[in-house]
């Protein structure tokens, strides 16, 4: 399954739930038995099959959002979706999980998009390292 944004993401952005430059956001590492699914997760409490292992606290981590400047010569803009180390990790990920940070109830943060590694990928009592993503809104 390729990565892919949210369909209720898109809606999130267009009536103000989601701003890219001033929100709170995490992610979350998911297993190969995970589904996402973009029509149907809206929510993170839509997520299944999150990884559990030494090193990682369930609810993911957070991370660091920016917004690069509009480039008047492609007619885009890229919002970096920031990346994570879980120190001295035991854990095997297929996937990571980007939502909207609220700070409380799980129903009430709002997915963004899913990052498909293409693969398992494991840990053991290592560094499990996640490379930033980034969106590219194009006109």
């Amino acid at each position: 399954m390729p990565s892919f944004i949210f369909n209720s993401a898109i809606r999130d952005e267009a009536v103000g739930n989601i701003d890219y430059d001033t929100d709170a956001f995490g992610v979350m590492l998911l297993t190969s038995a995970a589904t996402p699914n973009k029509d149907t997760w809206a929510k993170r409490s839509d997520v299944t099959n999150e990884v559990v292992g030494t090193g990682y606290t369930a609810g993911g981590a957070t991370v660091t959002v920016t917004v690069g400047a509009v480039d008047t010569a492609n007619d885009r803009v890229d919002i970096t979706l920031g990346g994570n180390t879980w120190a001295n990790a035991s854990i095997t990920a297929r996937y990571a999980v980007y939502f909207k940070k609220r700070g409380g109830a799980a129903t009430a943060d709002e997915l963004v998009a899913v990052n498909d590694f293409g693969a398992d990928v494991t840990s053991t009592a290592a560094a499990f390292a996640l490379a930033a993503s980034t969106l590219r809104k194009q006109n």
